[in-house]
């Protein structure tokens, strides 16, 4: 049911549009990752926004979605670590907007990347 909506989420993060992707989050939206745990839509806003800072682009691999989760598996060419940098996230939906978002990925290649995304 999902399956889009995660992929025009990440695509606008690829595209580096803080509007078309800032417009899927809930007020309360909660992301848990490798490196960082935030709560609310500001804060996931200004770490994505600081990511699409260290990337160069970002491809949707594959998706899938059920009743209210999204899936989305992708790479990443973040320069100076790898041009096919893989992750995957999961995403909870909830009357159409992002509540939660958990991310997956080996965190070793990117430690140094942390403080410009985080901060």
């Amino acid at each position: 049911m999902y399956k889009e909506t995660a992929e025009s989420y990440y695509r606008a993060i690829g595209n580096k549009k803080e509007q078309d992707f800032a417009k899927f989050l809930d007020d309360m939206v909660e992301f848990i990752g490798p490196m960082a745990t935030l709560k609310g839509k500001e804060a996931v806003i200004n770490a994505t926004k600081n990511f699409m800072n260290t990337i160069r682009s970002l491809s949707i691999e594959s998706s899938f979605s059920n009743e209210n989760q999204a899936m989305v598996v992708y790479s990443v060419d973040i320069p100076g670590v790898s041009i096919a940098f893989p992750g995957a996230s999961l995403l909870n939906f909830k009357e159409g907007k992002i509540v939660r978002i958990q991310l997956f990925f080996d965190t070793a290649p990117v430690t140094q990347k942390k403080d410009e995304i985080y901060s």
